[in-house]
């Protein structure tokens, strides 16, 4: 039997095991009519075959004996064998041709973000979100194929290894998916709770929103703009402006990758969605929310006036 290696993102029905929880959530959006970019996804079973291909298994399984919760150096020692490994491995012509063709799809040298989706990500019990790398703003399809396996070596970050082995989760029972979409030129970018994160009342919604892409947000290197929202009428009952002193935007120099550039004194100053944006979020988060039957954590971002949904997952 040929195993699937490759989907669209539109694909009715991805399951959790072969796509991660991102793509899986990212599935479902675009199937119920949400606002999502098109790409595709690279499943778990391409993951694995490189893996055997490259005889990746054992290497990981010997730099894992390794790690001792109490040693930090441990896992960075050993992630730094393993992503190395994972780098300079050999991707077969058959999986190369079936990534590249399906990049090509979207359109000649399209900018993509290809991100990770862990088969143990986004999960409700275990919060795996940011554990893995995201790459923007990647053209062509050699720079793809590089950030593929990329993102694969990330499943394998020191941060990642010590999380997994506090869990109790094994090397052998993860395997990551990789997301490739269409890159959305954020003019703003953030994240919305369908919940007020901290008090938890299910009344409020509550908006993180940060100037270009909301990397410099996820990353922790600015203070967003918070909007504190009524659910049921979408009126703000607060806002406090953070200070955006950088922003994640595209890097125009090498036409792929991106860079952080500081954000103007006046823009700084001024709240990065308007009125409308935030009443679309609204509407959005209520909607995801019904959908998926739970309260929401969801990136976003917005381009030319729209609003689109980058991620959805549910709040932990």
């Amino acid at each position: 039997m040929h195993t699937q290696l490759i989907a669209p993102l539109a694909s009715p029905d991805l399951p959790l095991a072969a796509a991660g929880g991102k793509a899986a959530n990212l599935s479902a959006m675009l199937a119920a009519g949400f606002p999502v970019p098109p790409g595709f996804v690279v499943l778990t079973a391409a993951y694995r075959r490189f893996a055997a291909d490259n005889k990746l298994d054992s290497l990981i399984a010997a730099q894992w004996q390794r790690c001792e919760l109490q040693r930090p150096d441990t896992f960075e020692a050993a992630s730094e064998v393993v992503r190395q490994a994972f780098a300079a491995g050999k991707l077969a012509s058959d999986l190369a041709d079936a990534i590249t063709s399906q990049y090509a799809a979207l359109g000649t040298d399209v900018p993509v973000a290809v991100r990770s989706s862990a088969t143990a990500e986004d999960l409700p019990d275990a919060s795996f979100a940011g554990q893995q790398d995201t790459y923007l703003h990647i053209r062509g399809s050699e720079n793809v194929l590089i950030a593929v396996q990329r993102c694969w070596g990330s499943l394998w970050t020191a941060r990642a290894m010590a999380y997994r082995l506090r869990q109790g989760i094994a090397p052998q029972d993860v395997s990551l998916a990789v997301v490739v979409q269409e890159m959305v030129p954020a003019r703003a970018a953030g994240v919305l709770f369908t919940v007020n994160p901290v008090t938890g009342d299910p009344s409020e919604m509550m908006i993180n929103a940060t100037w270009g892409l909301g990397e410099a947000l996820v990353s922790g290197h600015v203070t967003p703009d918070t909007v504190l929202v009524d659910k049921a009428s979408a009126a703000i009952k607060q806002v406090i402006l953070g200070d955006k002193l950088v922003m994640t935007a595209v890097d125009d120099s090498t036409g792929s990758g991106t860079i952080e550039t500081p954000v103007a004194a006046e823009a700084q100053a001024q709240q990065a969605v308007d009125a409308a944006e935030i009443a679309e979020l609204v509407r959005l988060g209520s909607r995801l929310e019904q959908h998926f039957g739970k309260p929401q954590d969801v990136e976003w971002a917005v381009t030319d006036g729209r609003v689109v949904l980058l991620q959805a997952r549910p709040v932990t």
